[in-house]
């Protein structure tokens, strides 16, 4: 009987490596995403695709791999190929750079847990490189390094322009990019896995509001980065406020006219720069507005930057972070479905009627189970969100029919 047992053992544990095996079989071997005009491209067809947003893949990896996995199968199964997730945590705890050029390595192989296994799932990776938040260190984190190492530093947004803050921005872009994955061995640059690198999430600066230092500092890093990658993807971060460089849109678009220090438009059109992104959370920038008023200024906001994209800068645009707040006063299932719904149905239409230039989106944003710590109002636990994944899935379906067809209308 024990012997019988052993067997048994073995054959199952055979039989699960063969599983597993075969599961990174199926999910094929990606090929780099690029750039042709103003569509993603592989191996030439267009690439279409729905995502979701992750940021906290590489963290929770640290210690707990298997809810990683169980999330990226997940999300597999409902059809997402992209997640755009953090490489970086700076100071604090666990970090990946606990202080300048000083890494966990540990954390790090969470990291190379994350590209690997999202490889497995055939999904691909938007790595993000530093925060504009203090949230996992950011700006204020390099900053403060600067100012500990005796830099005359005034306010956060000399990140953009002090030459040791910078140093310590492109000292971490080579750090990542030339990281070579435990285990898979292949260098970061050289893996199609990952889809794209982001200069930073959501970039911001209060001391210059007309988005010139901005479009300077992604002018230096964007080209520093291409000069160590020239095989991946690049986009800045962006929300998509306008700046001095279109005044009118300041006032016709930007939620109550702000400005946040950045310039969609000279930003986009640095040559580096692959593709444009836009987030937008009209519960949160439109507060005390009626929903009907939210969804006006989603659309607009969406078709503006759709015309920019398309007209101005030649270049594809990708929805990088929405969501629906379950903390919004009234707030039910059935208002998130609608309002993924509704998204879904703007991004498919726009991508239908222009061949392919308006690539997809991301929500904001996927959790794994018992991540009730993590949780921010905006998490979506697929599959116990029953009607919300179905919503995912069928847009999912139609971008992946979509780019089938287009690609048998070119070939």
């Amino acid at each position: 009987m024990a012997s019988s047992v052993v067997g048994l053992h073995h054959f199952l544990g055979a039989l699960a490596l063969l599983l597993l095996a075969h599961q990174a079989a199926a999910a094929g071997p990606l090929a780099f995403v690029g750039r042709s005009g103003s569509k993603l491209v592989v191996n030439g067809s267009p690439f279409l695709f729905n995502g979701f947003n992750a940021y906290w893949l590489m963290n929770v990896a640290s210690y707990d791999r298997a809810k990683v996995s169980k999330t990226l199968s997940d999300a597999r199964a409902a059809g997402l190929t992209v997640c755009r997730t953090w490489a970086f945590n700076d100071g604090g705890n666990s970090p990946l750079q606990s202080s300048p050029g000083v890494y966990n390595e540990n954390v790090f192989q969470a990291l190379d847990f994350v590209v690997s296994e999202a490889k497995n799932n055939g999904i691909r990776l938007i790595l993000s490189l530093i925060n504009n938040y203090k949230d996992y260190g950011g700006r204020p984190q390099y900053v403060q390094w600067a100012r500990n190492a005796g830099e005359s530093i005034q306010t956060d947004d000399d990140f953009y322009t002090n030459a040791k803050v910078k140093q310590y921005y492109k000292n971490h872009v080579q750090k990542v990019l030339t990281r070579i994955n435990t285990i898979t061995k292949i260098a970061y640059k050289d893996d199609p896995t990952i889809m794209s690198w982001e200069l930073m999430n959501e970039p911001r600066c209060e001391v210059d509001h007309s988005g010139k230092t901005v479009t300077a500092w992604v002018k230096e890093m964007a080209a520093y980065t291409k000069s160590i990658d020239g095989k991946h993807l690049l986009e800045v971060g962006f929300e998509g406020f306008y700046g001095d460089s279109t005044p009118d849109k300041i006032k016709l678009y930007n939620p109550n006219a702000y400005q946040l220090g950045t310039d969609y438009i000279t930003s986009n059109q640095v040559n580096e720069i692959d593709y444009t992104t836009i987030h937008a959370y009209p519960d949160i920038w439109l507060q005390g507005q009626s929903e009907e008023a939210r969804k006006t200024f989603l659309q607009k906001w969406i078709s503006s930057h759709w015309d920019d994209s398309v007209k101005v800068l030649g270049k594809p645009l990708v929805f990088a972070e929405f969501g629906k707040s379950k903390t919004t006063p009234g707030y039910s299932q059935k208002i998130r479905d609608d309002f993924f719904s509704d998204v879904y149905g703007v991004i498919y239409n726009n991508a239908k009627t222009s061949g392919g230039f308006f690539s997809g989106g991301l929500l904001w944003q996927v959790m794994g189970d018992g991540m009730e710590s993590y949780y921010d109002g905006y998490e979506v636990v697929l599959f116990q969100d029953p009607t919300t994944t179905t919503v995912i899935k069928k847009q999912s379906d139609a971008m992946a029919a979509l780019a089938n067809r287009l690609d048998g209308a070119l070939h």
